[in-house]
């Protein structure tokens, strides 16, 4: 039996740990760093979910994941000049294995703080220096550059954890775990995810375009990897609100839509342009935005050594305008919607497409609230439950 002894178990007093297979060689190798317990189960969910988004969409994909959800998933799309900006990146070209990660660390910067990133493709310079920027607990993909992994292995004093995976493994059919000391075993979900999953479309509005195919199956591949119950929205190659683990299907969707709220706002123009102090750090920076963009003047005065000046606030109208605008939201359910309120909070984040199993004895409610805000849905067929 092959294994590598981990740093620790998922809190520091489970020890020993480590990760292991009966036969064989592990698929994977640890060339810097100490990984512990919830860094391979981060690393391996990641890999999973960056592997099908590259199968999928035939593009680059990066993740971002914190205990076993992705806080951002991202294919390798050009970013918008706001972008760079709002994900406070130099003005520099990006390859597009770089730009699917940018994209999926700014999806939610906040929740992205000590991360375990995911790379679909050999990561390249590009890209290790954009990660060598953020506070990071490692990195997972199947080579390296030499320049790049030389800029990683540097990072957090030689102690980042950067594992290599070989992209050609493929596990056991049957997926096993212990809880309890009993075991469990079912059969691994290896679903396919793609655009046949969307030609059941069910409500009167029945084009979903290419563009929006391609957001929703980001998404689902997303839900794939995120612990239930959960729903994801996404917006040009890129996840911007991921609700994962709620009991309840609509905090499931409010809280997803209240992160992709965030993310459009984050690029107004008065969160683009907040006067910071010299030379403040990454990390602060995401939390002035963040206390900034709650309008709660107790959250504002604990960061108010980090501006030069108090900023202008963003009005409610303001707000109501600026989200607005973004009306070609994409959203992927795990399971069925129970009811249409789903439905009416999405609308408000601006989503227009919508991909869900369908089977709920309201199907029909849910239908007409679509049909009353013209949004396209479409029925899968396929529940995307993880636990």
């Amino acid at each position: 039996m092959q294994s590598i002894e981990l740093k620790y178990g998922l809190n520091p007093n489970q020890r020993p740990a480590r990760i292991s297979l009966p036969s064989g060689e592990l698929p994977v190798k640890v060339l810097c760093g100490r990984p512990g317990y919830i860094n391979f189960l981060d690393a391996l969910n990641g890999w999973q979910l960056v592997r099908e988004l590259r199968e999928a969409t035939g593009l680059p994909a990066a993740a971002s994941f914190k205990h076993v959800s992705p806080a951002g998933a991202a294919v390798g799309v050009e970013l918008a000049p706001e972008l760079y900006k709002g994900f406070f990146l130099k003005d520099e070209p990006l390859s597009p294995l770089a730009a699917a990660y940018a994209r999926a660390r700014g999806a939610d910067r906040m929740s992205s703080f000590g991360d375990f990133v995911a790379l679909s493709d050999v990561c390249d310079l590009s890209t290790a220096r954009l990660i060598a920027r953020e506070v990071s607990d490692g990195v997972i993909a199947p080579g390296y550059a030499p320049e790049a992994l030389e800029i990683l292995a540097n990072k957090r004093k030689g102690a980042y954890n950067i594992v290599e995976i070989d992209p050609d493994y493929r596990p056991h059919a049957a997926d096993i775990r212990t809880v309890f000391g009993i075991t469990f075993e079912q059969g691994r979900n290896d679903a396919k995810i793609d655009a046949t999953l969307l030609q059941n479309v069910v409500t009167r509005a029945k084009d979903i375009p290419d563009s929006a195919a391609r957001d929703l199956i980001v998404a689902m591949i997303a839900l794939k990897y995120t612990q239930s119950n959960s729903v994801v929205y996404a917006e040009h190659g890129q996840t911007i609100g991921v609700g994962a683990g709620q009991q309840s299907r609509i905090h499931c969707t409010r809280l997803a839509g209240d992160k992709a709220d965030q993310f459009h706002l984050r690029l107004h123009p008065k969160a683009l342009n907040l006067p910071f102090v010299d030379g403040l750090g990454r990390p602060e920076r995401d939390n002035c935005v963040d206390g900034y963009l709650s309008n709660s003047p107790e959250i504002f005065e604990g960061w108010r050594a980090f501006f030069l000046e108090r900023p202008e606030p963003i009005g409610p109208d303001e707000r109501r305008e600026w989200l607005a605008r973004f009306n070609g939201v994409s959203l992927a359910s795990d399971a069925f919607f129970p009811f249409g309120d789903n439905v009416e909070r999405a609308r408000l984040s601006g989503v227009h497409y919508i991909a869900q199993p369908g089977g709920s004895i309201r199907d029909a409610h849910v239908i007409a609230a679509c049909d009353r805000y013209g949004i396209a849905m479409a029925f899968t067929g396929l529940r995307l439950f993880h636990h």
